[in-house]
């Protein structure tokens, strides 16, 4: 599917990539968390409000404690799959570690994918961490391949085309593997994110889902939020799956997971420890300390698993 082909619901999440991007980097400008990749995707932000900068702190410091509990347990002989990736930059952080994983793969509409292939091209400092002395980097059709990294177009709608990407990329089903989805399925037709799932599920027995969207949505806040939302022809298809966290549960299960788990934002910052919570809270001035707990409270991580080796995976770890 070529980029002309995309309705205008989907340029509308397209470009939710952007500001989600220039919000990272206003955080990590201000000492949030360290990223020295952002810069490479987003030249130039206005400063955004505090409650902005603390709500992407606690979503990236959560979704980076459960890959922490996810790589202690199975090692970097493991994969990981960014669903909707954008312009994340976990890859190039991660290979910065010790936990450099055998396999990441990145997947999102055509467009996207297209902007970061040449970003990276442009960049020698991203360039130079997915290439090896003796690999190569191919651009292939408009996604990249390199030794352990892989950028690919797709239609996460299509779960036949999900699946030729994966294999295009070298996934292996035998292989443990970690799935991030971070406010993408939301975005999707229930029955396409159902199906999409319910694949995820029976193609990985040892896995780990890591999905972050909206919750509560059926109070007043949620409605303000799904008005703004719609404003922007981001209609939530899936809103019926984010009224709250039992919900997501259900249906996390209901597509083949064997264990499934939902924190909404203002406890996943709770379990953050007291002295990280302490550094963050001094970084900025917080007038509407009422208005973060309301987002904190409308947007929720879920974990989902497969596996007695991930059957411990918690908040509190």
């Amino acid at each position: 599917m070529n980029a002309m082909s995309w309705s205008v619901e989907d340029e509308a999440v397209i470009a939710t990539n952007t500001d989600a991007t220039e919000c990272k980097r206003c955080a990590v400008e201000l000492g949030y968390w360290k990223d020295e990749y952002i810069t490479y995707f987003a030249k130039h932000v206005d400063r955004k409000a505090p409650e902005i900068n603390r709500g992407y702190y606690a979503r990236v410091k959560a979704i980076e404690m459960f890959i922490h509990q996810f790589l202690e347990r199975c090692g970097t002989k493991c994969q990981i799959i960014n669903l909707g990736c954008g312009f994340d930059t976990l890859y190039w952080r991660l290979k910065d570690t010790t936990q450099a994983v055998s396999n990441f793969v990145e997947l999102d509409y055509p467009s996207v994918i297209g902007k970061k292939c040449q970003i990276i091209k442009r960049n020698k400092a991203l360039l130079e961490k997915i290439c090896t002395e003796d690999g190569e980097v191919v651009v292939r059709s408009g996604d990249l391949h390199a030794e352990g990294y892989h950028l690919a177009g797709c239609d996460l709608a299509n779960v036949a085309e999900v699946a030729r990407k994966l294999a295009g990329a070298g996934v292996r089903g035998d292989t443990p593997a970690l799935l991030l989805a971070e406010c993408v399925l939301v975005y999707l037709r229930p029955v396409a994110a159902d199906a999409l799932l319910a694949h995820l599920a029976a193609a990985f027995p040892r896995c780990v889902l890591l999905l972050y969207e909206q919750c509560n949505l059926a109070d007043r806040f949620g409605e303000v939020m799904l008005r703004n939302l719609s404003a922007r022809g981001c209609a939530l298809a899936g809103e019926r799956f984010c009224r709250d966290p039992a919900a997501q549960e259900q249906r996390l299960l209901a597509a083949g997971f064997e264990a499934a788990r939902c924190w909404d934002m203002e406890a996943v910052w709770r379990a953050f420890p007291e002295e990280e919570r302490t550094r963050v809270e001094a970084l900025e001035m917080l007038d509407e300390r009422e208005l973060l707990q309301q987002l904190h409270s409308h947007y929720a991580l879920s974990v989902a698993t497969r596996g007695a080796l991930f059957a411990d995976l918690d908040l509190n770890c």
